[in-house]
């Protein structure tokens, strides 16, 4: 299916094959449709034709009876039961038969089945007998009202008694189960049939037309061969038609195929010839301006593409190597100025911070963007420019987003940040951040030969004051406790949770009595302050204190374990007191 001339062909085929085939299907069913008319036309004129022929039967066995019993000597005969004279007389008539008065006696055949006339006998001496004229139901009948009905040599008339046929012409044996009055398609002994019964002759007995269905089939698949031979002739038309037509649209699309081909390889300077006017000089043309025009814009796009990679690839470095809202800011204007071409551009940050790149007061169109990464907004990106078109503002766009994300993960990151050295309860350092800061701290000291003073804080009965007045008093108090150490220290000092209700106070600069002084401070403020615990009852909360200073020659373990044993004598001697490691006095 390569050639495009073939293509063509298939394409008319199939196009041509739906209406072509609907049009089959039509005239097919019709011409069934029509065939199956005839016969049962013919099956009902043949029918009325049997029954006018019965009707006249019936008809004649009457007017037979009405004579014989009008007959004054047959008349006298019967009043004198004259048996001899009355067989003599009915012996040349056929399908009569008589009962004397009072069922004296019969004479003639008594009929079986078949339909009866009877007909009174009255004379002077009144009811002397009755007269019947029949007609038998059998297959003379049946055989005489064919030869009247104008069938067909294969349609059959048979009589149907129940559902049985009991006698036909031609000869047909079997069961008819249909309908009266309407035509159908039946099987008898294995034969399917054309069938149309009439209304019944007597209750239970009925005469029915029959014709071959495979008659009916044999000249429909007739119809169907003579209608295909022609959708076939028609599809063959078609084909021929659609390859001439084909191998001259071929040439045409050939030469541009190939002057395509030549163009993809890199020979731009291939062009198409042009002749006419139709469609495909229209085609042409269009070809040979978009090859003129294809080389610039390939330069063009070649150039722009260069330096887009470079500043993204420099934008992508810069936004995963840093977490620094400042240089992030500063990249992002570089790389959306350097990536659009823009002359000059401006990021207003939140909090006021402006970050310029180039000219951005320059004269020409105005791009804004602004940063928002879901609900947070970072700021507003400006370029100006000459003129931004399609992809420069899409580029533009893309930048802004990843902006976003990258000034996002920064703050997520500042909070992380946070929360690893920050309490989550008191919103004062926590234990690994007052770990960190000790060791810094002592290190430090060590340095610059300053002194250094470690305070531990520890609440007394604290376990008391969960267990009476349950967890949320207990978190209340360690939260103003640490709101006691932030107003009391001073900027540089340190306060942290150690964990449980044990605090830490890291005061750079201080010798172990200013310590003590600070710690008392604290203390103080915290003895003036009340609580509500359960059922509005007031809460009184103190606390022990242990100061230490550092030591030549000391480690953080020291320096701790010093502090550790002063909070230890506080609580010996009746907590609620500030205790200081030697050689230092205790308030």
């Amino acid at each position: 299916m390569g050639s495009f001339k073939l293509k063509l062909v298939l394409y008319f085929v199939l196009l041509s094959l739906l209406p072509i085939a609907a049009a089959f299907w039509g005239f097919a069913s019709v011409a069934g449709q029509s065939e199956t008319r005839r016969v049962d036309a013919r099956l009902q004129a043949g029918l009325r034709a049997a029954l006018a022929g019965y009707q006249e039967q019936v008809d004649a066995a009457q007017a037979n009876a009405a004579t014989l019993a009008r007959n004054r000597a047959f008349q006298l005969e019967l009043e004198n039961n004259d048996f001899p004279g009355l067989s003599s007389m009915l012996r040349e008539s056929n399908n009569l038969y008589v009962v004397a008065a009072g069922n004296a006696f019969h004479v003639g055949r008594a009929p079986g089945f078949a339909v009866r006339r009877d007909v009174a006998v009255i004379t002077r001496r009144g009811l002397v007998g009755t007269v019947t004229g029949y007609v038998p139901f059998n297959t003379a009948l049946v055989q005489l009202l064919r030869e009247r009905s104008g069938l067909a040599s294969a349609d059959a008339l048979v009589l149907v008694r129940g559902t049985s046929v009991v006698a036909s012409s031609p000869q047909i044996d079997g069961v008819i189960t249909a309908a009266t009055g309407r035509t159908a398609t039946v099987r008898v002994s294995g034969t399917r049939y054309r069938t149309l019964v009439a209304p019944a002759l007597t209750p239970g007995v009925y005469l029915a037309v029959l014709s071959p269905q495979s008659l009916i089939d044999s000249a429909n698949a007739k119809s169907r061969d003579k209608l295909l031979l022609g959708l076939l002739a028609s599809l063959l038309l078609v084909s021929l038609v659609a390859y001439f037509e084909g191998r001259s649209i071929v040439r045409t699309l050939r030469g541009l195929a190939e002057a395509a081909h030549g163009i993809a390889r890199g020979r731009l300077s291939e062009r198409v010839p042009v002749r006419g006017r139709d469609e495909f000089a229209m085609l042409g043309a269009a070809f040979n301006d978009m090859a003129n025009q294809l080389q610039a814009r390939l330069d063009e796009l070649e150039a722009e593409r260069g330096r887009l990679r470079d500043a993204i690839t420099r934008f992508g470095e810069a936004l995963a190597a840093t977490h620094d809202v400042d240089q992030l800011l500063r990249v992002i204007v570089e790389s959306a100025v350097e990536a659009t071409g823009a002359a000059g551009g401006r990021l207003e940050a939140e909090g006021g911070t402006v970050v310029e790149i180039g000219d951005p007061d320059a004269e020409g169109e105005r791009l804004e963007l602004p940063i928002t990464a879901g609900h947070e907004t970072y700021g507003k990106l400006v370029l100006i420019g000459p003129a931004f078109d399609v992809e420069q503002r899409m580029t533009a766009t893309s930048l802004a987003s990843h902006a976003a994300i990258a000034l996002d993960n920064a703050r997520l990151h500042r909070i992380v940040e946070r929360q690893a050295m920050v309490d989550g309860l008191t919103g004062i350092a926590n234990r690994r951040r007052c770990e960190e800061a000790l060791v810094s701290e002592i290190a430090r000291a060590d340095r610059l030969g300053s002194p250094l003073t470690l305070v531990l804080a520890d609440l007394d009965d604290f376990k008391q004051i969960n267990d009476e007045h349950g967890h949320p008093t207990g978190d209340e108090v360690l939260r103003e406790f640490a709101a006691v150490v932030r107003a009391t220290v001073r900027d540089s000092d340190l306060a942290g949770r150690w964990g449980g209700e044990e605090f830490l106070l890291l005061l750079p600069g201080s010798d172990g009595v200013g310590g003590a002084q600070l710690a008392e401070r604290v203390r103080s403020a915290l003895a003036e302050r009340s609580f509500l615990g359960h059922g509005g009852t007031v809460v009184s909360v103190t606390c022990s204190f242990g100061v230490a200073q550092l030591t030549a020659g000391s480690d953080e373990r020291d320096l701790f374990a010093a502090a550790d044993r002063a909070l230890y004598r506080a609580k010996r001697e009746g907590k609620n007191r500030v205790a200081v490691d030697a050689p230092v006095r205790s308030f």
